[in-house]
């Protein structure tokens, strides 16, 4: 993930140079762009942001990847008075910390959920029973407390939507997973959701799969990411999830290149397909580039108060921030859907072939679920599921 953002960095650095910089104050600047690797390590990670501000003089900083590595870095950025670009962290109690030169990219956490919800409140079927499985992390706390909310909501209780099992922590090896197999069967789970790491949503997907639970609708936040498919084979067909970006995304943007010209630059530069990272890295530099030329200064302060006027979309969609904040309020998620080896955007605006325009975004929903328990079905081998059974009680 890191290294999609850094190349989307270096697209974007040499595209504005190759077309003369940026102006202000009546002189051309070219960027000069430092990426260092943190490892995912949080101590390296301080000590390289301590450093940019101190040593190297940077005038503009952009966060690295992960909410965990933001949260320890943003502080030392507002400390140095610098400009601080989220474009890597979605835990939105960043922006409750009152930091005045923060900016955020992506929607935060808590609205992962929010369209997926709604979309499943609208199948054709009365009681949706949801079950939410999230890894201890404060990113999953907060995508998970934002589908209870979303779930709560009374448009979405009108329409049979409950959660009937929290579960939160590790789901590894050392996991119950015939307690929570009947935990599921008990309750008759009819939707379950999975948030937390990547690993964490591909164990669960692969526990609810493997299991013979014929659960209709599996969604996590794992099946936005172009991996999915090529690490759960054939049990990724039919599973949703959220997703920040799609390169199939169909937008006419203010700002920059359309999201096909975009991949296509990010291919011919890396050699690979961009996810989601790269093109909110990328997004992030034609936001802030447009925010310097708009104060006509690199001062931070000014720079950071253009970015609260700022209305705009690029190729990662709309852009907005909350004035004081810093948060993002225009950016909405997807919720896109693997159909036999392929992932199509199926809310709010579904990438339908010709041969399905006749299916509406919640019956795609249904069909593809439906799809994909009738899979579990016939891969179930009968004597083995009725030996599971037999454990389990």
């Amino acid at each position: 993930m890191g290294s999609q953002a850094e190349s989307a960095l270096r697209l974007f650095v040499a595209e504005t140079n190759a077309g003369g910089g940026i102006e202000i104050k009546g002189q051309r600047h070219r960027i000069e762009l430092q990426c260092v690797d943190d490892r995912g390590e949080q101590r390296r990670a301080a000590s390289i942001y301590q450093e940019l501000c101190a040593t190297h003089k940077a005038d503009l900083l952009f966060g690295p990847y992960g909410s965990g590595l933001v949260r320890l870095t943003a502080p030392i950025a507002e400390n140095a008075g610098l400009l601080y670009v989220n474009h890597g962290g979605a835990d939105e109690r960043i922006y409750q910390r009152g930091y005045r030169l923060l900016v955020g990219v992506l929607t935060p956490a808590s609205r992962y959920m929010t369209e997926l919800i709604q979309l499943v409140s609208s199948l054709k079927f009365w009681r949706k029973r949801v079950a939410i499985v999230a890894a201890d992390s404060p990113f999953a706390t907060a995508v998970a407390q934002g589908a209870e909310r979303a779930c709560a909501q009374r448009s979405i209780r009108r329409r049979g939507t409950r959660i009937r099992v929290k579960f939160r922590g590790r789901f590894d090896q050392q996991f119950d997973g015939g307690h929570f197999y009947r935990v599921l069967r008990r309750n008759r789970i009819n939707v379950l959701l999975s948030v937390g790491s990547y690993q964490h949503d591909v164990d669960v997907m692969r526990f609810a799969s493997a299991e013979p639970l014929s659960i209709p609708v599996l969604g996590c936040v794992a099946a936005g990411i172009n991996q999915f498919s090529a690490d759960l084979g054939s049990k990724a067909e039919g599973i949703i999830g959220p997703a920040q970006w799609d390169p199939s995304l169909q937008v006419r943007p203010l700002l920059g290149p359309t999201p096909t010209e975009f991949v296509a630059r990010f291919r011919a530069l890396c050699g690979c397909e961009p996810d989601y990272p790269a093109a909110q890295a990328y997004a992030a530099g034609l936001l802030t580039i447009t925010a310097v030329r708009a104060a006509n200064s690199l001062e931070s302060a000014r720079v950071r108060e253009a970015f609260s006027r700022l209305r705009t979309s690029t190729l990662f969609g709309d852009f907005a921030i909350e004035p004081v904040s810093g948060e993002q309020v225009a950016h909405r998620m997807l919720v896109v859907q693997w159909h036999q080896g392929r992932k199509v955007i199926i809310r709010p605006e579904p990438t339908l072939d010709l041969v399905e325009l006749e299916f509406p975004p919640g019956w795609r929903l249904l069909l593809g679920s439906l799809r994909n328990v009738l899979m579990r079905r016939r891969a179930a081998d009968p004597a083995t599921t009725k030996r599971r059974y037999e454990t389990d009680r």
